[in-house]
């Protein structure tokens, strides 16, 4: 047993531990970024495939062993399909903008608060409404469809959007680095086929968001006159204005006492471009 210990020892270099823990990572974050899901379904249905090929070869299933052999010749394409959602998903988690929230903490619990209001208001008067937190997913894309605004969040400001008359009250806010970005927004609708048949177009661009990103969305019903948060494709529904101020504090997590590194650097870096331009 020592000289078994002894000679692993020998042989297996500190780099090769390394690259079995860097697999392992990528296999861990992989799994949590699927379960839940239809992929993790789908995932499950080649595994039983791939469990066939190997024993109709071994029991001499001839006919269904040559079957299976042509489908896992095009494995790698067939996956591409499958998963394409998923691989999106992926990748946008691996690219993800690594200084979110430039603003400052008390700019976000204010935030958090004229937002809580606003949907509440909104609830009370039956108007519908889709309010969009930015985090480490970058949104530019949706931004880009939508009337840029640029702007303090304002309670009054997200009503007024809102309010039918208004030429910008279809679609949804989005706010990132607590600034209300732009109004009137386009989001991506969920294809979710399990989803709620009483959801409307406004839920489904919520969850639909929410499914490929991790951004918060307030989303107020016109019908029920209720406020609901989407996170990760889940609908938490009927909060209260304490509720909805809660609920994102705790989910931007606003109650740490310090700031990170990230949001330092960020206001760091850009209280030297304010400089900057002052010196100008």
């Amino acid at each position: 047993m020592g000289d078994l210990l002894v000679n692993l020892r020998s042989s297996v270099r500190w780099i090769d531990l390394l690259d079995v823990a860097i697999v392992a990572f990528i296999l861990y974050r992989i799994l949590l970024l699927i379960k839940g899901t239809r992929a993790m379904q789908m995932l499950t249905g080649l595994g039983i495939l791939g469990i066939g090929f190997f024993l109709s070869s071994y029991i001499e299933l001839f006919t269904t062993h040559w079957l299976l052999s042509y489908f896992f010749d095009y494995l790698i394409l067939i996956v591409i399909v499958l998963f394409q959602d998923d691989l999106r998903r992926a990748l946008t988690h691996v690219g993800k903008n690594p200084f979110f929230a430039a603003s400052s903490a008390e700019e976000e619990r204010e935030n958090v608060d004229e937002i809580a209001r606003a949907a509440t208001r909104l609830a009370r008067e039956r108007i519908g409404g889709l309010i969009v937190l930015e985090r480490e997913t970058g949104l530019k894309n949706f931004i880009d469809t939508g009337s840029k605004l640029d702007s303090k969040v304002k309670a009054e400001l997200l009503y007024s959007i809102f309010v039918p008359t208004s030429p910008i009250h279809d679609g949804a806010v989005i706010i990132t680095n607590g600034r209300l970005a732009a109004a009137g927004c386009f989001l991506p609708l969920s294809k979710d086929p399990n989803i709620d048949k009483r959801y409307g177009t406004r839920h489904r661009a919520a969850l639909g968001l929410t499914e490929d990103s991790d951004a918060i969305v307030v989303l107020v019903s016109e019908e029920a006159g209720e406020a609901h948060l989407v996170k990760n494709g889940k609908i938490t529904t009927n909060l209260s204005e304490h509720e909805i101020r809660q609920s994102l504090a705790s989910l931007l997590d606003l109650s740490r006492n310090q700031v990170n590194l990230p949001r330092k650097l960020k206001n760091w870096l850009r209280s030297v471009q304010m400089r900057r331009r002052g010196e100008e």
